[in-house]
C-alpha cells in the first residue's frame, strides 16, 4: 500500500469493535473493563502479526448522527491510547455516526494513526438519518488543531446506507471526487457488515484515483485470495470473532488462520 504508515503492501487490519461504552443503552461495563478487554484483543492482533487495528464504537446502538457527547470523546480517547500503547502498530479509529470531529480530536489526543470517515465527499441517507459531506469543516478541523498527521480513510457509497440521491454519480467519479477533496485513502465496502463489494468496485475505484483503496467489509479466509489482488488494503471485523458474529471476541485462532493464509500467497 502507497502510505507512509505500513511496512507491508497489503496491509490487513483487524477490528476491535469496543463495549458499549458509558451513556449509550446497551452499556454495562466501566470504562475501565471496556478498556482492559480491547488491550486484549489488540495484543491477540499484534501477537497473530496483524499489520493495523481500528477501534469503533459499534455497540453504541441505536448511534446519534454527526456527532457525540465528551463523555464518548473521552472514553474512545483512552481506550485508543491504551490500544496503540499495547498493540505498538498502526492504530486508527472511528465514531459512529459520522462524528468525523469527534473523531479526529480522539485521534489526535491518543496519537493515533487514522480516522475512518462517513459522508466525507456527496451525501446518503444512512440508518440514523441524512449524512452531510464534511470534508471542508474536517480538514480545516485538522489543521486548526494541529492534527495533520492523522490520516483521513474515507468511505465511499458505503455500506447500510441508501445512496439513490447520487445514483447518477458512480464509484468511480466519488472516489475522483474524494481524492480531489485531499482524502488519504479510500474504503470499499459490500452492502452491510460481513458482506464483501464485488471485486469490480474496487477495480473501478483504482481506475479512478491514485490514492490507497481499502476493502472495509466481508473479507474471510476464503475470499482473501480473490481480493489481494485487487486492493490496498484491508479492514477485518466479522472474520476475526468467534463464530464469525462482530458482536462477538476476537477469536485468536481465526486471526492466526487468516494471517497464515495471507502470508502464504
Amino acid at each position: 500500500m502507497k502510505s507512509r504508515l505500513f511496512a507491508s503492501a497489503k496491509p490487513i487490519i483487524g477490528m476491535i469493535h469496543v463495549g458499549a461504552l458509558p451513556g449509550t443503552p446497551a452499556n454495562h461495563l466501566s470504562l475501565g473493563k471496556i478498556t482492559e478487554i480491547a488491550v486484549q484483543e489488540a495484543k491477540i492482533y499484534r501477537d497473530a502479526g496483524v499489520d493495523g487495528i481500528a477501534i469503533e464504537n459499534m455497540h453504541d446502538v441505536p448511534y446519534l448522527r454527526g456527532g457525540v457527547g465528551p463523555e464518548i470523546v473521552s472514553s474512545m480517547t483512552i481506550i485508543g491510547q491504551a490500544v496503540k500503547q499495547a498493540f505498538c502498530g498502526v492504530t486508527g479509529i472511528q465514531i459512529l455516526a459520522a462524528a468525523n470531529r469527534e473523531a479526529m480530536a480522539a485521534a489526535h489526543a491518543a496519537a493515533l494513526d487514522w480516522v475512518r470517515v462517513e459522508g466525507f465527499v456527496f451525501a446518503h441517507v444512512a440508518d440514523e438519518g441524512f449524512i452531510n459531506s464534511c470534508a471542508a469543516e474536517l480538514l480545516r478541523y485538522r489543521k486548526q488543531i494541529g492534527a495533520e498527521k492523522v490520516q483521513v480513510w474515507a468511505d465511499i457509497k458505503k455500506k447500510h446506507s441508501s445512496h439513490a440521491i447520487t445514483a447518477d454519480i458512480s464509484l468511480g467519479e466519488t472516489a475522483h471526487a474524494a481524492e480531489f477533496m485531499r482524502a488519504d485513502a479510500l474504503i470499499v465496502t459490500g452492502p452491510v457488515t460481513g458482506r464483501p463489494p464485488v471485486p469490480a468496485d474496487a477495480e473501478e475505484t483504482k481506475a479512478h484515483t491514485h490514492l490507497p483503496v481499502i476493502l472495509g467489509s466481508g473479507m474471510n479466509e476464503a475470499n482473501i485470495g480473490q481480493f489481494l489482488p485487487v486492493a490496498d488494503g484491508f479492514i477485518v471485523g466479522s472474520s476475526f470473532k468467534k463464530a464469525g458474529d462482530w458482536n462477538n471476541p476476537v477469536d485468536s485462532r481465526k486471526v492466526k488462520a487468516f494471517m497464515k493464509r495471507v502470508t502464504a500467497r
